[in-house]
């Protein structure tokens, strides 16, 4: 089975420029969408519910803004959209669900770099995210992808001198990412390529950073110990990063058949 998360940066501009031509080539079988910034209806038909997929959606109340879907070949159980019971996702910024006896989250973590008042509800989104992340089943195998709009280390960022003081790299965000792994939760993409440099999943749109790969790895797939032995290997794919989105799609397969002994 493969899994990909993308944040493809408005899903009707993708759609122009694409989008489907790469989802062919990536084949997944679970899609995990952020920055959709629609609703499905107003999307072109043939993407509202597309043919052979299943398709949860949860888009943010303020109209091209935020919003998450997950696509999957096969049907989805259990959809939870939002962080807990008492939790209004507004922003459309998760959906939990269960593919095939696996629990899956699409997860938009909020950017802080256009504003010191974003940083805040950054904030508080992930003390809240890290809450949900202890709650969860660990006897259940779990993945969970998406744009978390953290470099956890230096590796992860081309300029991390520079980008010190800069929202996504800041000191206290690094070590938030941290705490996470201490706890249990496995970074898929950074375990299959060891200790190098990326590979980056986002880049700015300025100093031909994309060409000169010149970026950050804000984009993940993490999984708690129940799910790390389906674990096989990691893609980021930078060149629909070149043609769809500032973002590249990031995918992980996993053997179903395997199971914690």
């Amino acid at each position: 089975m493969r899994i990909v998360t993308w944040n493809v940066n408005g899903m009707r501009a993708a759609i122009r420029k694409g989008f489907k031509k790469h989802i062919d080539a990536i084949q997944p079988d679970i899609l995990l969408l952020q920055e959709v910034r629609a609703r499905p209806e107003q999307l072109p038909e043939e993407f509202q519910q597309p043919d052979g997929w299943h398709v949860v959606w949860n888009p943010a109340q303020r109209p091209g803004y935020s919003g998450t879907a997950i696509w999957s070949r096969t049907p989805i159980n259990l959809v939870k959209l939002a962080l807990s019971d008492s939790d209004q996702d507004d922003e459309g910024r998760i959906i939990e669900a269960e593919v095939q006896g696996i629990r899956l989250a699409c997860v938009y973590l909020p950017s802080g770099s256009s504003s010191p008042e974003r940083q805040t509800v950054k904030e508080s989104w992930m003390k809240k995210f890290r809450r949900w992340t202890n709650s969860r089943p660990s006897d259940i195998p779990m993945f969970f992808g998406g744009d978390i709009n953290v470099a956890h280390t230096e590796k992860d960022i081309f300029y991390a001198k520079a980008n010190e003081k800069t929202s996504g790299f800041l000191p206290h965000e690094r070590q938030w990412f941290g705490k996470m792994l201490k706890s249990g939760w496995h970074d898929l993409v950074r375990e299959h390529h060891g200790d190098v440099q990326g590979p980056y999943s986002w880049w700015s749109n300025r100093g031909r950073a994309r060409e000169l790969d010149r970026g950050w790895r804000i984009d993940y797939l993490l999984c708690n110990a129940a799910a790390r032995p389906m674990f096989r290997s990691a893609i980021v794919h930078r060149e629909a990063a070149l043609e769809i989105s500032d973002h590249a799609p990031v995918s992980v397969d996993i053997d179903l058949q395997e199971t914690v002994a």
